[in-house]
C-alpha cells in the first residue's frame, strides 16, 4: 500500500527561504543600481575579510567566516568566474591561496558600507516586528543546543516497514 505524498503538505522551509532569498534578491538590486555587475550578496563577506587579512587558503578562510569547507569553496569558484579573487598554489600541492583581484579590491569599501547598512536594516526590521528575527534566531540556535535537530527528527521518525524480500 501506497502512502500520502508527504510533499503534498505545505513545506515550512518554504516561508523562510522565500523571505532570505528576496532579502538577497534586494541586496542585489543595491549592488545592479550602484553599476555592480557580477557580486552577489554572498560575496561581500569573503570579499571584506580577504581585504582584511590578506590571502588565505580556503580552509583558512572557511575557518574565519565560520563557514564549510565546500562552501567557500564554491563560492570561490563563483568570485573567481567574476573576476574578484585570484587562486594561486598554496604551500603544498593540495591548497590554494586565495586573493583579491584589482575589481575585488575596488569594490570593498562600498561592500563594507552595505554590510553596516544591511545590518542598520536588520536592527530596524527587529524593532518594527513583535518578535526579533535576531532573538528568534538565537532562541532556536539554543533549543537545538539542549536538543539537536537530528535527535527531534528521529523522535517523530516512523520508518516503514521493511518488506520480506521474494
Amino acid at each position: 500500500m501506497t502512502s500520502p505524498d508527504p510533499t503534498a503538505l505545505p513545506d515550512p522551509w518554504h516561508s523562510l527561504h522565500e523571505l532570505l532569498a528576496a532579502m538577497d534578491a534586494e541586496i542585489e538590486r543595491v549592488y545592479l543600481d550602484r553599476g555592480i555587475q557580477g557580486v552577489r550578496p554572498r560575496f561581500a563577506y569573503p570579499l571584506i575579510r580577504l581585504a582584511h587579512t590578506g590571502p588565505l587558503t580556503i580552509r583558512e578562510l572557511a575557518k574565519s567566516l565560520d563557514r564549510s569547507h565546500s562552501a567557500i569553496s564554491q563560492t570561490i569558484a563563483a568570485m573567481r568566474k567574476e573576476g574578484l579573487v585570484t587562486s594561486e598554489p598554496g604551500p603544498d600541492a593540495r591548497t590554494r591561496r586565495i586573493d583579491l583581484t584589482e575589481r575585488g579590491r575596488s569594490l570593498v569599501p562600498f561592500l563594507e558600507a552595505e554590510w553596516r547598512a544591511t545590518h542598520e536594516t536588520v536592527a530596524e526590521l527587529d524593532s518594527e516586528v513583535p518578535y526579533a528575527m535576531t532573538a528568534v534566531v538565537e532562541e532556536v540556535r539554543q533549543a537545538l543546543l539542549r536538543r539537536s535537530m537530528r535527535q527531534r527528527i528521529l523522535h517523530h521518525l516512523v520508518e516503514p516497514p521493511v518488506e520480506p524480500s521474494q
